[in-house]
């Protein structure tokens, strides 16, 4: 640890510029050629392959991993993408841990799967280094789509769309396009701004128009869309952050862990980024992971992740915990926030520890803290939308909603899992409904 990290407060340039890039590297560097090989060639290549039903999106992995063992990269990418149009960014942030790669019967085998998620990337990168786009718009239909929200589930369906020969706008409420994939995954993820650059890769279809600095309910109403535009598909996320409602959980320094990674993800100088000495973050999914391990990256002292339940309940995936634990970081389960303390600033932050159903024990401690980021969900925003399930928007059969000619998917609809992947494959599915119920009128 650099000695500028024993600093008090939160402050920026706690580490030297070569700690950082080291930090922010990559977290899995890209096959070779010869790597990808070998990996392929431990592909049992299952008729009736677990991995595929495991997946989201269906790829079809025996095959694409096949086509990397002929030395065919390019088809096993067209293989991928006809799937998952985002198959590059879903090989990099997928929990494949927990989907096709626990079900590979060589986890359980030996316990050591095929690198599924590795390989999809090596496939993917292989052809977008080409400047190739492998698919082409189908004839124009004259029909016109809108698209509110330019994240995954949003930029699947309006690809999809624009193959079908629909003409597509998409508007989005930030000045890029990309979602959470450009403004909510930890930067060493999706590294050299590979979120951008697949979206202009993506554009390369032809027939989408991205309308940024857009918002529903500020600059255009659902009812408007209705009457401009053929359909509508609704996939702009969770715009809301959860409040912390513990008492003095408005002092300084109490912060989102949404906008603490978007910030970061945008930052063109790593050392300008203020972190605390002392940093808690509270929640225990893949947000208060990717914040907490940033934290640490960027010269915090100490960080811990406290988690209300148990470890086995965390969202966040074992490995994922385990990739904090490896970084540096302390997670505290069972415990739940009661008081942030601090005359102005945070100084500590006061805890209970639960049972695993909840209930208080009356057992408390404190953390101290200069730095407290809350990871404890987030919420839909908007006015004038269909009727909702919950807190979000109900949805039946690939997305259709309470009204009439409105679709939604992704993280604002209810039901999946708030994952790159599922909102991939939702926006995708939604397409194929919208298309077929225009080609129907």
């Amino acid at each position: 640890m650099d000695a500028r990290a024993l600093k008090e407060g939160i402050v920026s340039g706690r580490l030297d510029t070569d700690a950082l890039s080291a930090g922010f590297a990559d977290l899995h560097a890209p096959l070779t050629d010869h790597e990808a090989l070998v990996a392929a060639d431990r592909c049992y290549f299952c008729h009736d392959a677990p991995c595929i039903t495991a997946c989201p999106t269906d790829i079809d992995i025996p095959l694409f991993i096949r086509q990397i063992a002929t030395s065919t990269p390019e088809a096993a990418a067209k293989t991928i993408l006809a799937q998952n149009i985002m198959g590059g960014m879903c090989a990099r942030v997928c929990p494949t841990e927990t989907l096709c790669e626990e079900v590979c019967v060589r986890e359980a085998a030996e316990g050591e799967p095929v690198q599924i998620g590795r390989l999809q990337r090596y496939a993917t990168d292989t052809l977008m280094a080409q400047g190739v786009h492998p698919f082409s718009r189908a004839a124009s239909t004259g029909k016109r789509i809108a698209i509110v929200g330019a994240g995954p589930a949003g930029l699947a369906c309006a690809h999809r769309l624009a193959m079908h020969g629909h003409d597509v706008v998409v508007f989005d409420a930030r000045s890029k396009a990309g979602g959470l994939n450009e403004y909510g995954i930890a930067a060493y993820k999706s590294t050299e701004d590979f979120a951008a650059r697949e979206v202009d890769w993506l554009l390369q279809i032809g027939g989408i128009e991205l309308r940024n600095n857009m918002s529903l309910g500020r600059d255009v109403t659902l009812s408007a869309l209705q009457d401009e535009y053929d359909a509508v598909f609704l996939g702009m996320g969770l715009g809301g952050v959860n409040a912390l409602t513990a008492p003095g959980a408005d002092k300084e320094g109490v912060l989102d862990a949404v906008g603490f990674i978007a910030d970061l993800r945008q930052a063109t100088d790593l050392s300008s980024l203020p972190v605390g000495r002392d940093v808690v973050v509270i929640g225990g999914g893949m947000t208060a992971v990717d914040a907490a391990v940033q934290s640490k990256l960027l010269g915090a002292l100490n960080v811990t992740i406290v988690y209300r339940r148990g470890r086995d309940r965390m969202n966040a995936s074992v490995w994922e915990q385990d990739l904090a634990a490896a970084k540096g970081v302390r997670i505290i389960t069972n415990a739940a926030p009661v008081a942030v303390h601090g005359n102005g600033s945070v100084r500590e932050i006061e805890f209970e520890f639960t049972d695993n159903d909840l209930t208080p024990t009356g057992q408390t401690f404190r953390l101290a803290a200069d730095q407290v980021f809350k990871a404890i969900g987030q919420t839909l925003t908007g006015v004038g939308l269909p009727d909702l399930d919950g807190r979000k928007i109900a949805v039946t059969g690939p997305g259709r909603t309470s009204v009439k000619g409105v679709w939604a998917g992704g993280d604002c609809a209810a039901g999946g899992e708030d994952l790159t992947v599922t909102a991939v494959a939702e926006g995708r599915d939604a397409a194929e409904d919208i298309h077929a119920a225009l080609m129907r009128a």
